[in-house]
């Protein structure tokens, strides 16, 4: 019989072939890891790019151009009866002081195209500054005084280097006399970049010098603090009861997949339930806080039960038995003992289930506070915008200003949701307690 045995491999071609096999393994091993250092850098690559853009952008919109001016507030233009009433003080034309002081400036100027350019130099929002300046002072009446006002959307580009002097006259936003004039008042020390309060302290409006976020800022606050008030207790009672005191069967089992499915269920669905709910049945008021808050409450609430969950089924169960052994009854247990346990961690689910309702804009926009409000809400029943909202306007608006209106905004969104998750992180390392 012929033996069709393989010849034995000797000690040497053995260890040629497991070397081999160990430098593929090896080499596998560091392709996978180059792999993945890779993603990581292209991604933080992406991000790095990502916030450099928003803050070179935006960085210019905490930065306003404003023209000083010698405003003589004449007497026969603000209140020839001399009356000093509000409503006379109010009504009075405040644009021709302004027009009066530039043409005083700039004595060469004739005719009323020159004059409405040279006008155009100053925003056309800046007549309210003065109406504001006089009903809170009206002793300034007879006087000339120095007052700085905003500039106009393209003067404060052109400052800000935004607006190339090279292009043609016809494809600039600003004629070649009122570059001259805005020189002049620059060389002159009348034209400077000044901290932008307005867009820290004012509401929304069509002209981009003299947007704000403040409106938007407080219909934040005003929906988030409802929502908190709303979804917190709830979904802390939930978790409780479900985990502590609901039998396990079939229906409970339903509702513990109904939450987890919630939690990944688009917003915008959220937004569609708030439209058809609350505005079209219950008939509570569009675009405002309230309604904002009820649709927010039904987003957060799968996030703040499922993290209060996790809390509770991380207290040790002796601590349970423990305190059941001492003659705690069952609500005692859960309410002296396991919930302080748990309530760090169920408020860290609570801040960032907050800080995912704070970047929320879709369920927002379907309830209509998307609305163009220029007044600061005062109430959750009042007509307000939120932040994201806000952002979304202004990335819509054609004006070239409104570029760093909308990353500025970005930039305070994103300091408020650093801030949220920073809360969140510090409360957990402050209050978990490792077992």
């Amino acid at each position: 019989m012929n033996n069709t045995n393989k010849p034995h491999k000797t000690p040497q071609e053995t260890a040629a072939i497991v070397e081999r096999s160990l430098r593929r393994r090896y080499w596998a091993e560091r392709r996978f890891r180059f792999y993945g250092l890779a993603a990581v850098i292209a991604g933080m690559t992406f991000l790095v790019y990502l916030f450099f853009t928003i803050f070179s952008n935006g960085i210019g919109a905490f930065r306003q151009t404003e023209v000083r001016l010698a405003i003589y507030f004449d007497p026969q233009v603000i209140d020839p009866q001399g009356t000093r009433t509000t409503a006379d003080l109010l009504a009075a034309d405040y644009q021709s002081l302004i027009r009066a002081s530039l043409k005083a400036r700039f004595p060469e100027v004739e005719g009323r195209a020159q004059t409405r350019q040279l006008t155009h130099l100053v925003s056309s929002s800046a007549s309210f500054d003065l109406q504001k300046l006089v009903a809170r002072d009206p002793a300034v009446i007879g006087k000339t005084q120095d007052v700085w006002l905003l500039a106009s959307d393209d003067v404060d580009l052109l400052e800000k280097g935004h607006i190339d002097r090279k292009l043609v006259e016809a494809e600039r936003p600003l004629k070649d006399e009122q570059l001259r004039w805005a020189d002049k008042l620059e060389a002159e020390g009348a034209l400077a970049l000044k901290f932008n309060r307005t867009f820290l302290t004012g509401g929304d409006s069509r002209e981009p010098e003299k947007a704000g976020i403040w409106g938007a800022v407080v219909g934040s606050f005003f929906t988030l603090v409802l929502t908190l008030l709303l979804s917190f207790p709830i979904g802390v009672a939930t978790a409780v009861y479900l985990e502590e005191f609901a039998r396990r069967n079939r229906w409970t089992d339903i509702i513990e997949v109904n939450i987890n499915n919630l939690a990944a269920v688009p917003s915008i669905v959220f937004g569609l339930l708030g439209l058809a709910v609350f505005i079209g049945f219950f008939g509570l008021p569009r675009s405002a806080p309230l309604v904002g808050a009820l649709v927010l409450t039904l987003l957060t609430l799968p996030t703040i039960i499922i993290a209060s969950r996790a809390a509770l089924k991380a207290v040790p169960p002796s601590i349970r038995e423990a305190a059941l052994g001492m003659g705690a009854s069952k609500i005692q247990m859960v309410m002296h003992h396991v919930l302080p346990l748990a309530m760090p961690g169920m408020l860290t689910g609570t801040i960032i289930g907050m800080a995912r309702a704070l970047g929320e804009s879709a369920p927002l926009l379907m309830i209509g506070m998307v609305a163009f409000i220029v007044d600061i809400p005062k109430g959750i029943t009042d007509p307000a915008t939120a932040l994201p909202v806000q952002v979304f306007l202004w990335s819509d608006s054609p004006e070239r200003g409104f570029v760093e209106k909308t990353s500025g905004a970005i930039i305070v969104l994103l300091a408020f949701l650093v801030v949220m998750n920073t809360t969140a992180v510090i409360l957990r390392k402050r209050f978990e307690r490792r077992w």
